[in-house]
């Protein structure tokens, strides 16, 4: 029984990493950036949740919100931070992501205070049993979401003109724009999907921790930089599987070699053991 709470616990921590690890594949396949401030889009949409939800007593309101501004906050982005040096060397992207990140955690520390904000009301806290196992309401939440989330995304990828453009743009734009695609507005339409996805994300962390705060990115955004490697880089697939296996190994770690490493360090130690053996990924694309 320990065995099967383990793996549920795993499975719904690895549906948080996946939210926000294929909205980061998704622009790392299309642009070849790692896109860290990516963690500062994600806290923004926990804290647009937060605030509506209290102003207006409406989980709902908040996400419904809080999940397409911080789409288009994504564009912004790409707008006036990317597209101006795609031309440049792949590190210079990396740096001015990674100064984002840092500006965006210092302005909500500014804005908000360090100590973050929680919710009047505490939404989907029950707990949900199935025989005997059980999990919160905000947990089932997570995986639901999740599936839901990443299951409209592959419908999207596979059975729409959205979906083959995309596709068509990622493999090769030149042949894509030589074909009629608008290559410009795939890769606005990309980063608002992948911006949404970690909105979504930190609206269903921040009701399952009650919490939000500043640095709320920090440590997911290490991670999922972990899971695109391992999941090969630009690989949806991947990266979702990797996503899964990270947050179960994490479970079980904690319970078995929890008293030498913390959570976070067993994610790590991973990492550090798959690339050794395997460096690039688990599921690179030849």
């Amino acid at each position: 029984m320990l065995h099967v709470e383990l793996t549920i616990q795993g499975l719904i921590n690895g549906s948080m990493y996946a939210l926000m690890a294929v909205g980061l594949t998704l622009v790392y396949g299309l642009l070849r950036i790692l896109h860290v401030a990516h963690a500062g889009l994600y806290t923004l949409g926990a804290y647009i949740a937060v605030l509506i939800a209290n102003a207006t007593g409406s989980l709902a309101l908040g996400a419904a919100v809080a999940i397409p501004v911080v789409g288009l906050a994504g564009m912004i982005v790409y707008r006036l931070l990317y597209e101006p040096i795609l031309h440049r060397p792949p590190y210079v992207a990396l740096i001015a992501s990674i100064g984002l990140f840092i500006v965006m955690e210092e302005s909500y520390r500014l804005i908000f205070g360090p100590y973050g904000e929680t919710f009047n009301a505490p939404y989907l806290a029950e707990r949900v049993s199935v025989g005997p196992i059980g999990a919160k309401a905000a947990e089932v939440a997570m995986v639901a979401g999740a599936i839901v989330l990443l299951g409209v995304l592959a419908f999207l990828s596979k059975r729409t003109r959205f979906g083959i453009a995309w596709r068509a743009t990622v493999t090769d734009p030149a042949m894509a724009r030589a074909f009629g695609v608008d290559t410009i507005a795939v890769r606005y339409a990309n980063f608002f999907i992948a911006s949404a996805l970690a909105a979504s994300a930190a609206v269903l962390v921040a009701v399952l921790n009650n919490l939000v705060e500043p640095t709320m990115g920090s440590v997911p955004s290490y991670k999922t930089l972990a899971i695109i490697v391992l999941g090969g880089l630009g690989n949806v697939a991947g990266t979702l599987v990797a996503a899964l296996a990270l947050g179960v190994i994490e479970a079980f770690g904690t319970i078995y070699i929890g008293h030498l490493l913390d959570r976070d360090a067993i994610a790590f130690l991973f990492l550090v053991l798959v690339l050794m053996i395997r460096p690039q990924g688990l599921f690179a694309a030849r």
